[in-house]
């Protein structure tokens, strides 16, 4: 890939989420690689962009996905610029794939997050199959697919019937070569600010609470894991961070001295950093889950679901994740109360080969 356009269809600058985090550092990183052109929607912030070049051609109406002037737009971009590669994130504008075939010689890859129709259907979505036809017709149709874990590479080539050879691992990546050394420094920062006790175990849970599959996590925090804590006589913190978070369970949090509501925090680096362990008890929403990498690539421990951790490498993570059944909420408190006593150990040296962003992309060009 030498000159490249990936188009992105919904603002990712400035990013707030995993996913929109994932399309901005995958740009940022290969853009200093490739001559990288993005396509993308009109409000976007992009005053920061150093390594490619950002044409808002999409327009932010719900509509986007299905504007007949689309094709035509993007095809003179292509032709203009010289592009010999397009990425689509996502397999939503797949429908484009007939005009890029028929009137440019561009290689088409799209880059998958997770598998959409699944979901979807694990969040109760009732037109989750008709996405899963399309998502199908759109893979099999690609020069290659990038698949974040090896359950969805396997996943499309079994029940989607992608060829085996066109699938490639691409996991998602982190910007830290190795391991933090500011560990201590940024717990004691978080602890004097929210007046705790730096002496006890600091646990973190974050992400948008309005989404469901996180809703549900922060209800098992509250209702499952934190009694199972307090009837072990385990004295900690537990920040909650994150938009979203209904007054009803608001009022029931401010009723738990354990627990401390942030609302969001712009420096979520330096909170993830402070925690002693990731809480990640999610069972829904398909994909892996990017805090949890993030979290372990800033020295933090993970508890997690098995569905949690879903697309992991364990064989890289040691003990710093630690994976429990599905709904055994008595062995997650035990993880817990044994990952606290060993928090302080460094994540392996494999796991930043393995995420770091550098290395990810020059994998990715050199296949």
């Amino acid at each position: 890939m030498k000159k490249v356009l990936n188009i992105v269809p919904y603002p990712f600058l400035p990013y707030s989420s995993g996913g929109q985090k994932l399309i901005a550092l995958f740009n940022e990183y290969l853009g200093t690689k490739t001559n990288l052109h993005v396509a993308g929607t009109t409000d976007n912030v992009t005053k920061d962009i150093s390594s490619y070049v950002f044409h808002p051609v999409l327009s932010y109406s719900r509509w986007r996905y299905l504007n007949p002037l689309i094709p035509i737009k993007l095809i003179r971009l292509i032709k203009k610029n010289k592009i010999e590669t397009v990425i689509l994130e996502h397999p939503y504008y797949g429908w484009l794939i007939p005009f890029f075939r028929l009137f440019t010689r561009v290689s088409i890859i799209c880059h998958t997050h997770n598998v959409e129709s699944e979901r979807f259907r694990s969040i109760g979505k009732k037109w989750w199959q008709l996405l899963a036809y399309y998502e199908g017709i759109v893979l099999r149709h690609c020069d290659q697919v990038l698949c974040i874990t090896d359950e969805d590479r396997q996943f499309f080539i079994d029940k989607m019937r992608v060829p085996k050879n066109n699938c490639i691992i691409v996991p998602y990546g982190i910007e830290q070569r190795e391991a933090p050394s500011d560990k201590e420094v940024c717990k004691r920062v978080i602890c004097e600010k929210h007046q705790l006790d730096p002496s006890l175990p600091l646990l973190f849970f974050n992400g948008a609470l309005n989404y469901k599959p996180n809703s549900d996590a922060l209800d098992i925090i509250l209702k499952e894991i934190l009694p199972r804590l307090i009837k072990n006589n385990f004295k900690t913190h537990i920040i909650i961070a994150g938009r979203g978070l209904s007054e009803e369970i608001q009022s029931l949090i401010s009723a738990k001295k354990e627990i401390i509501y942030t609302g969001f925090v712009d420096d979520i680096n330096t909170y993830t950093k402070a925690a002693d362990i990731l809480l990640n008890p999610v069972m829904s929403g398909g994909g892996i889950k990017t805090k949890m990498i993030e979290a372990l690539g800033m020295g933090t421990s993970v508890v997690s679901t098995v569905s949690g951790a879903a697309g992991a490498d364990l064989s890289i993570t040691d003990s710093k994740l630690i994976t429990v059944h599905d709904q055994d909420w008595d062995s997650f408190a035990e993880k817990i109360i044994e990952a606290a006593a060993s928090a302080n150990k460094p994540t392996p040296p494999a796991f930043y080969e393995r995420y770091y962003w550098g290395h990810i992309i020059n994998g990715l060009l050199h296949l």
